[in-house]
């Protein structure tokens, strides 16, 4: 296939759901409980609820929505950090659009900028070092966030900028690692998966190799998929078929886009740039060792963290909102207390209905609230 629409044909799509209920009919463990398959990306997740998919599977599969936006598992106390290094008069805080309106504890970046604090949303971290080449006088900070798929861009950021000789930039560095979430969802006891679609765009960089031990160690299939309605459906009918085989591999059905060893160009930036945390704390999922990036020593004064004082303190989410159990999958985001009601995309007291690929954002706004208020 060439085209985009290719990827969208109904007919074609029709002939998969016929096929995928005719696989899930047969493998025994769905006579006993529905078939559990994580989808790992947001970005997926959106993918999902835009196209309708879930509604077209059979009952005997039931898509469980992982943590895989990155925007929502930052916690309270990261977004206080970042608000505190705005509201220096000195600092020029630039940011993606949607981690604007995360909230933390003392408001999000948003109400940051309302309240007189110098906040810009940009395109890429590029963009910010432009912003410092024209401001001199000022301290420029960019809010690197996301997985393996935007860190490359950050780390070319910071060579770019210590080639040219600029000290006025820095990064604040929240980049989180994919294989240690993965398995911290496998190592919760609270959660039954039976397999995995895997990221796409972080797969772009890292390939499929880094994916090996969720079948090896762990004996779970999963398919590194697209993001079009017919990769979806082919990704899921891949991992079905898989578990009907008695087989657990790594397979890449976004072969046109990923390579099984990564982007090598990508990853020696990263290594250059970055090195792993100890440990990092993500919203609803608590530490998790090794699962996120700080810029190494010899790159520190582009470090944030280091170049301003943070108040640095662990923020415990609203009660009422369950952002925690809704990113490991043990509750759907309409079992949630507030949904639809105190959190919405408009007023919202957890990240998942921040961003787009937030699971709480996309079953807003693609899955008919008064169903679910109905269904509760």
């Amino acid at each position: 296939m060439k085209y985009v629409d290719e990827f969208r044909d109904a007919e074609k799509a029709k002939s998969l759901i016929h096929e995928i209920r005719l696989l899930a009919k047969s493998i025994p463990i769905a006579k006993e409980r529905p078939i559990a398959i994580m989808e790992v990306c947001g970005g997926h997740t959106h993918s999902i609820f835009r196209y309708g998919l879930e509604g077209m599977l059979p009952k005997e599969i039931e898509l469980v929505h992982g943590p895989g936006c990155p925007v929502c598992v930052l916690p309270m106390g990261r977004v206080d950090d970042c608000v505190s290094v705005a509201k220096r008069p000195e600092v020029i805080f630039t940011t993606f659009g949607d981690a604007m309106r995360v909230p933390g504890s003392k408001g999000s970046l948003l109400q940051a900028k309302a309240d007189g604090a110098d906040v810009r949303m940009v395109y890429s971290p590029m963009d910010a070092l432009a912003l410092a080449k024209k401001n001199p006088d000022r301290e420029v900070v960019f809010f690197a966030i996301g997985f393996e798929t935007t860190v490359p861009s950050t780390a070319l950021t910071v060579l770019q900028a210590k080639a040219d000789g600029i000290r006025n930039f820095s990064l604040f560095c929240n980049h989180i690692t994919i294989v240690p979430t993965i398995k911290a969802i496998l190592d919760s006891p609270d959660l039954q998966l039976d397999g995995f679609l895997g990221p796409g765009h972080v797969s772009m960089v890292i390939g499929t190799r880094p994916y090996e031990f969720v079948s090896t160690y762990y004996k779970r299939p999963m398919v590194v998929a697209g993001f079009e309605p017919l990769d979806v459906l082919q990704s899921i009918w891949m991992v079905l078929k898989q578990i009907q085989e008695g087989r657990a591999e790594i397979e890449n059905q976004y072969a046109r886009i990923v390579p099984e060893d990564g982007n090598s160009p990508a990853l020696a930036a990263v290594s250059e740039v970055y090195e792993l945390r100890e440990f990092f704390e993500w919203r609803g999922l608590g530490s998790i060792d090794h699962s996120g990036l700080k810029v190494r020593e010899k790159y520190a004064e582009f470090d944030a963290e280091l170049k301003f004082k943070m108040p640095n303190i662990k923020i415990a989410d609203p009660k009422s909102c369950q952002c925690g159990e809704v990113l490991k999958g043990v509750i759907k985001p309409w079992q949630c207390k507030v949904f639809g009601s105190a959190c919405t995309p408009e007023t919202p007291l957890g990240a998942l209905m921040v961003s787009s690929e937030g699971a709480c954002a996309a079953y807003y706004q693609y899955g008919g609230v008064k169903k679910y208020e109905a269904a509760s």
